[in-house]
């Protein structure tokens, strides 16, 4: 069973608790303290009309004087939402005036996320891919990733193939914030328990499996929508993977990034044994900096 198909019609209704304003300035936050923020150029982009200026990245190793000097600027300025769904964070960092482009591999999320470019005007990006297979035309600035998409990654391999695809498309220098569920989260927290909504035009049960031996966590996802005087019922099935944070460490050093810092997600203090999500900070790894190759 496919998921974020029928759940992607009422995923913003039933996240609409999510504190997207508050994610989009602490990873600004981020950006500032490790220099990737370029200011000029975001000042630029929210004096224009559509307040991003997403133009096609050109490889700076390819380009001269000047217009070398402008594309750096231009893929600094640019930030890749990698997991991005309906696009809801992807929109307040392009009202941030940064170049976005968001990568998910759900279709249904990927159409209300162009929906919502539609009607709001911003020049976004939008890319229907597997964060395992990402390809872009050149380098970014910064890769974001939050709200648990890489739990969806069940293997190591698969993260370790991602975090190598992200490597490779950094700007050097470039950055990548990621936020992930731990082991704790799923076996502790959530791990066999059920949860239940009741809305006026939208319910849901979601009943939590945990697997302690595949550290894996099974989601039922059962959906009522409204639909005139009667309710349609769907239902999907979700699978995440927890992870901790050394193992995480781990991955990213064999993937040729440098790690950089972890903060517990809820206080952004100190990651304790307790920690239900933590972000992580990366940057890209400094040999694959200085032989910059862009398959």
């Amino acid at each position: 069973m496919e998921a974020y198909t029928d759940f992607a019609e009422v995923y913003d209704e039933l996240m609409d608790d999510t504190p997207y304003e508050e994610w989009c300035a602490f990873l600004m936050e981020i950006f500032r303290r490790y220099g990737v923020d370029d200011v000029s150029k975001r000042q630029e982009n929210a004096g224009t009309d559509t307040n991003v200026t997403n133009k096609k990245i050109e490889n700076p190793l390819d380009a001269d004087g000047e217009s070398a000097e402008e594309n750096l600027r231009q893929e600094r300025n640019t930030i890749l939402d990698l997991g991005c769904g309906t696009g809801t964070l992807t929109e307040l960092l392009a009202r941030g005036g940064y170049d976005m482009i968001g990568v998910d591999n759900a279709e249904e999320m990927l159409r209300i996320a162009m929906e919502k470019r539609e009607r709001s005007g911003l020049d976004i990006l939008y890319l229907l891919q597997d964060m395992r297979e990402l390809e872009l035309y050149g380098t970014v600035g910064t890769v974001v990733s939050v709200c648990d998409s890489l739990n969806y990654l069940l293997e190591e391999e698969d993260i370790v193939r991602t975090f190598e695809r992200v490597n490779n498309y950094l700007y050097p220098q470039g950055i990548f914030i990621f936020d992930f569920n731990t082991v704790y989260k799923y076996a502790v927290v959530i791990g066999d328990a059920t949860i239940a909504e009741n809305r006026e035009d939208c319910s849901f049960i979601w009943e939590n499996y945990y697997h302690e031996e595949q550290e894996i966590n099974e989601y039922d996802l059962t959906v009522f929508v409204a639909e005139g005087t009667l309710f349609r019922r769907f239902q999907e099935v979700h699978y995440q993977r927890g992870y901790c944070l050394e193992q995480i460490k781990a991955l990213l050093t064999r993937a040729g990034m440098e790690f950089l810092e972890a903060l517990d997600a809820d206080t952004h203090g100190r990651v304790t044994k307790e920690s239900e999500r933590i972000y992580v900070v990366a940057r890209k790894g400094a040999e694959t900096a200085a032989n910059q190759v862009v398959s």
